[in-house]
């Protein structure tokens, strides 16, 4: 794609994207005209359509971002394309959500600004990524969906909870990969989730899960979940993770249940016979946020390359948290407790421009640290997050 096309598709984008109310506006419009035109479609999504709209711009804006980035947006295309195979999607349905997308685009961009050449250019970009998604999806061999039984349910805080799936057969994911997940209670709400342990031949899958005030299908997953419950899984996600036989070191930033795939990294390394030096940052806003730290500890003390420094915003936990028989331990391999916003502390506490960098949480507190690191020094480049999407 030349560098005027790839001109011309992101300034449309961001002319939409800046007006006000654009980015949902763009979205409305977007499924108005696809569920008008191709009726036959609306049976592919929820029936509350507000975290899909949010979605739907973020994942055009991430792939707009990145149109002169091949190596990065490819692999991203190939693998929505891998996961996409759950909802039944077909090679034409491409063309009919593109069509829709370039009225939608047309309708707001206004004459003036929506020439022949710019619809050109989207016709050249969305056909780049409907024939990457259409060709991966082809080419994979995996089921579009596994099923898998609630074997393990168990209470962590009164909003978080770790949940243990058998699937009906192994998945191949990597460490640090994330999946769509829907439960019964919330048919076509997908939401994604991070797997805390590696892959296993005994297809089992953890996942630790807090329920978002206001959510759809979180307070569910917490509230709600049975034993023998029967989830559904895409194809897994995210490109995170630690190269076997890499001599750089790492430093891992993640709050809250964003510890989850970091946690899945740093099992699978244990098995390794050598690793780099691992510095992990694991945050929350209370003490009691912490809750995985015995197992941190325990991989601490095993493996030597790793050091584990806890960060809350608070020294104090939440009022409905009583639990006066659960004093903070001081657990070896643990460094003492840190109080602060995590980028902040992360910022402060070394020099980390020659580390590989991940990061984990909330979008807010991913970009957050990840500036926060940038203006101390550390590469952008050197800096991975999955999408926030």
């Amino acid at each position: 794609m030349d560098s005027r096309t790839v001109a011309l598709i992101r300034t449309t984008f961001k002319a939409v994207a800046a007006e006000d109310g654009g980015p949902e506006q763009l979205a409305r419009s977007f499924y108005a005209l696809l569920f008008t035109e191709y009726p036959q479609l609306r049976d592919f999504f929820p029936a509350a359509l507000e975290v899909q709209r949010d979605r739907l711009v973020k994942a055009i804006g991430y792939a707009v971002d990145r149109l002169e980035e091949p190596e990065q947006l490819l692999p991203f295309l190939a693998q929505l394309g891998r996961d996409h195979r759950k909802y039944g999607v077909m090679a034409e349905h491409y063309a009919a959500v593109g069509n829709s997308l370039k009225s939608a685009l047309r309708a707001h961009a206004g004459t003036e600004l929506w020439t022949d050449e710019v619809e050109q250019a989207w016709d050249v970009g969305l056909g780049l990524i409907s024939e990457t998604m259409i060709g991966a999806a082809e080419l994979e061999t995996t089921p579009p969906v596994w099923t898998g039984t609630v074997v393990e349910y168990r209470e962590v805080l009164c909003n978080l909870v770790v949940v243990r799936l058998r699937l009906d057969q192994p998945m191949s994911y990597a460490a640090g990969q994330y999946v769509s997940v829907q439960i019964p209670a919330r048919p076509r709400m997908w939401r994604y989730l991070s797997p805390a342990i590696p892959a296993n031949p005994q297809g089992e899958i953890e996942f630790h899960i807090r329920s978002v005030s206001g959510g759809w299908v979180s307070p569910a997953m917490v509230g709600h979940t049975a034993i023998g419950d029967q989830w559904l899984l895409g194809a897994p996600l995210g490109g995170l993770g630690v190269p076997r036989n890499t001599r750089r070191k790492m430093l891992m930033v993640g709050c809250g249940t964003g510890i989850a795939p970091l946690r899945a990294q740093l099992l699978a390394m244990s098995q390794r016979r050598s690793n780099p030096k691992v510095h992990l940052f694991v945050g929350g806003h209370h003490p009691c946020d912490l809750y995985d730290l015995p197992t941190l500890s325990e991989l601490a003390v095993a493996n030597k390359w790793l050091t584990v420094v806890p960060v809350t915003e608070s020294d104090d936990n939440p009022w409905w948290y009583y639990h006066p028989e659960r004093i903070e331990p001081d657990l070896p391999g643990i460094a003492p407790r840190e109080t602060g916003q995590i980028g902040a502390v992360v910022a402060r506490g070394g020099d980390w421009s020659d580390c590989d960098v991940q990061i984990v949480g909330s979008p807010s507190t991913v970009q957050t640290t990840k500036f926060r690191l940038m203006a101390a020094g550390t590469p952008t480049e050197n800096i991975r997050h999955d999408p926030l999407l």
